[in-house]
């Protein structure tokens, strides 16, 4: 069963406002079976507009809009949509009333409801409205007949959270009462240490005497690569035994590399270490500015074990508060091994935790040197007994450095809390 996600707005298209209504579509409709084949953005023209839904209904039963429903000139989707289905504007008193509630009860601000508020209750006869319980532009459901078969089409607004709750509250289960989705099943195993051509070396005979209805999907990102199984199938619990079984071959041929057989983040992991060994974190950040610590604090409950961070940027408060030697900076430099090192000492003690990871160096776009270009970075991470530095040779620009960084520190000091060795040197290549 496919679908098609259309956003409508010029601000998609300039870049000023990020797509993120696609991808959670996209999350939440295959969870119930349903595949998003395409994704198309345009801008608030009517013209482009239709000929995306002429184009996306010759290939998919269900085509989900987001965009245009709002009370202003540029949202144009809801008169377009009632032109192109042949209907005619009536207002629906469900979302009258519900507006009315809104401005009154919600809002509390009565006075304020006007004229282009009050025309958002206006809908399309040949549509079925969708309560939105977030907002006051209403969903709406249409049917067509395409080439002999009947599609789908909905419309939600763009605001995100109005959208979420339309999508799971009211589109997603209208599905499931019209039609039956065959099983998408997923199994994802991360990776790190290895670059994603070698692994597929690794994986060739695996991956060769894979059945038809069973993929593998190979998702790099910075030091790390994700291997995804997906399988569809009517059988779910068919499906299911073949997928687990698959897995297993898949993560016992990969085991020296496996971080985690559960898709989630690296600071995920991290967690689920230290809640297991019953230790805490802290965190010494210099280039990275505290970035590690937004990683580990966006993990819901990661106060359990995490119990802070010094942002040292500069000389003075890694001296101050890190009790950085002032010799150490002088002749070895704040980019250096001996300088991560002394900040994870720092960290342990001021912050009083089990385990710390350090990161200082030039991210760019300036303040590099001959001896230290751009891209220099030394991180660390250890307790009292243990302390393992390593140097990375980076060449992106300053966001990816940041991010590079961030993603080698948390996975050198998932490789200190397991007691594995680490290589001291990574270049750029090898991200």
């Amino acid at each position: 069963m496919n679908a098609s996600v259309i956003t409508i707005g010029d601000e998609l298209l300039i870049g000023q406002t990020i797509d993120t209504n696609s991808a959670f579509i996209a999350q939440e409709f295959n969870k119930v079976g349903i595949w998003v084949k395409r994704r198309v953005a345009v801008g608030d023209i009517a013209e482009d507009i239709e000929t995306a839904l002429d184009e996306e209904s010759r290939q998919a039963q269900i085509i989900v809009l987001t965009g245009g429903l709002g009370p202003t000139a540029d949202d144009i989707t809801k008169p377009l949509l009632n032109k192109y289905f042949g209907g005619r504007m009536v207002e629906n008193p469900n979302v009258a009333r519900h507006i009315e509630y809104l401005f009154h009860e919600v809002y509390r601000r009565p006075g304020l409801i006007s004229e282009r508020n009050k025309k958002q209750a206006e809908v399309p006869d040949v549509a079925t409205v969708l309560h939105n319980a977030r907002g006051s532009a209403p969903g709406m459901w249409f049917e067509k007949n395409v080439n002999n078969r009947n599609v789908i089409f909905v419309s939600l607004p763009g605001v995100p959270h109005e959208m979420k709750g339309l999508l799971i509250d009211e589109v997603i289960p209208r599905l499931q009462q019209h039609l039956r989705f065959p099983s998408i099943l997923h199994r994802t195993v991360v990776t790190a240490g290895m670059g994603e051509s070698m692994v597929a070396e690794r994986l060739l005979g695996f991956e060769a005497a894979l059945p038809r209805h069973i993929k593998l999907a190979y998702l790099p990102s910075y030091g790390m690569v994700k291997l995804r199984l997906t399988g569809q199938g009517h059988h779910e619990n068919t499906l299911a035994g073949e997928i687990d079984l698959l897995f297993n071959q898949l993560t016992a041929t990969l085991e020296d590399i496996v971080v985690s057989t559960t898709d989630e983040p690296i600071e995920k992991v991290i967690g689920h270490l230290l809640l297991q060994q019953q230790k805490t974190l802290a965190t010494a950040e210099s280039c990275t500015g505290g970035n590690i610590a937004h990683w580990i604090t966006r993990v819901p409950g990661s106060s359990a074990y995490y119990n802070g961070s010094i942002i040292s940027y500069s000389n003075t408060i890694k001296e101050l508060l890190l009790q950085v030697p002032a010799t150490t900076l002088r002749t070895q430099g704040a980019v250096s091994s001996e300088t991560v090192e002394a900040m994870v000492k720092g960290a342990l003690r001021q912050l009083g935790t089990d385990y710390a990871v350090a990161t200082s160096g030039i991210a760019g776009p300036d303040g590099g040197t001959p001896q230290k270009p751009v891209g220099t970075i030394w991180i660390a991470a250890g307790n009292q007994e243990r302390i393992v530095t390593k140097l990375l040779q980076l060449r992106f620009d300053r966001d990816q450095n940041i991010e590079i960084t961030t993603m080698q520190a948390l996975l050198l000091l998932r490789k200190v809390i397991l007691g594995q060795e680490e290589s001291n040197v990574m270049n750029a290549d090898r991200t």
